[in-house]
């Protein structure tokens, strides 16, 4: 069995795209044996036919559309690591690297991206979103510099915990469903409508479904948000969203406060202790970055003080 290749990778992505070898060619520039040949490689490496050939084209088969989902990753995180490499040229005075999880990305980060660029124009920003835990162990492994998480129940001892807010967790349903009148709803009153959760795993009240401990009766799991509120608009069913998320909710979806003292989201920012005790390394834009995260911190305030202020006026 060979080896995946970029080129490989690239060719493969093209075909998918174009549904022929031979328009593939014409738009990376290639003769059609040339693709030809990048294909059977690809097929080698992966064991397996990834297209079926057709009188008019090819099709993808199911191991085609596994390699070519990955490709758009792989060649996505190069697209992405040659930009990087072109703004450190550009801008060699440091960047800044912050992370949040969805619904931070949504409403707190961008506010607060925005902000910290206007007072630090030669200071790069580049976001990642994730998960809680993922965010934390990049922050703890120097691959991000500030993060929004969930608070977690312990934190690695080299990471300074900031509390942001108390994220009040709330009920989306259609605008149309019989509780949508009411501002708070309790769990019995949830007990018999469809969930659309983002997990099924335990001690996940943000991602399940809030009924006091009792499992969902034959929910839908979907990850994406703006999927399971699309969800929830057309009808199929409620989706727990945190506060953070309520301005950004679609017209056709009502948010109800969960009428519960445990229905919160301690949301905390997170970076290194040494951003704060000054012990940086010595190169100039690992020190600006960290003295970057310190800073970013006011900004992060000033964005959950408006996104506050901004969801108390809408309610």
């Amino acid at each position: 069995m060979g080896e995946f290749t970029v080129l490989g990778l690239r060719v493969l992505r093209e075909v998918m795209r174009c549904g022929s070898f031979s328009a593939a060619a014409d738009r990376l520039g290639y003769t059609q044996s040339a693709v030809s040949r990048q294909i059977r490689l690809m097929e080698r490496a992966a064991g397996r036919a990834l297209f079926e050939r057709r009188a008019r084209g090819v099709r993808p088969t199911a191991a085609g559309r596994v390699v070519a989902r990955h490709a758009e990753i792989v060649l996505g995180d190069l697209d992405a690591a040659r930009q990087e490499l072109l703004e450190l040229e550009a801008r060699p005075r440091g960047r800044l690297r912050v992370g949040g999880f969805a619904s931070a990305m949504a409403a707190v980060l961008p506010r607060a991206m925005a902000d910290f660029a206007r007072r630090h124009p030669h200071i790069t920003l580049v976001p990642r979103e994730g998960t809680s835990a993922a965010l934390l162990n990049a922050v703890a492994r120097r691959r991000s510099d500030v993060a929004v998480v969930a608070a977690p129940a312990a934190a690695p001892a080299e990471l300074l915990v900031v509390p942001l807010l108390d994220d009040p967790l709330f009920v989306a349903v259609p605008s149309t469903h019989r509780l949508a009148r009411r501002t708070t709803v309790s769990a019995a009153l949830l007990r018999d409508e469809r969930w659309i959760v983002g997990s099924l795993e335990p001690g996940t009240p943000l991602l399940g479904a809030w009924l006091g401990g009792s499992a969902p009766a034959r929910p839908y799991v979907v990850r994406d948000w703006s999927a399971k509120l699309g969800l929830v608009a057309a009808g199929l069913g409620v989706t727990v969203v945190p506060g953070l998320a309520r301005t950004a909710l679609p017209a056709a979806v009502t948010a109800l406060r969960i009428d519960h003292e445990d229905a919160v989201r301690p949301t905390v920012a997170v970076l290194r202790r040494e951003s704060v005790s000054g012990t940086a390394a010595s190169a100039s834009s690992a020190a600006e970055s960290l003295s970057g995260a310190v800073e970013f911190l006011d900004a992060l305030h000033a964005a959950v003080a408006h996104v506050q202020r901004k969801a108390a006026t809408e309610r």
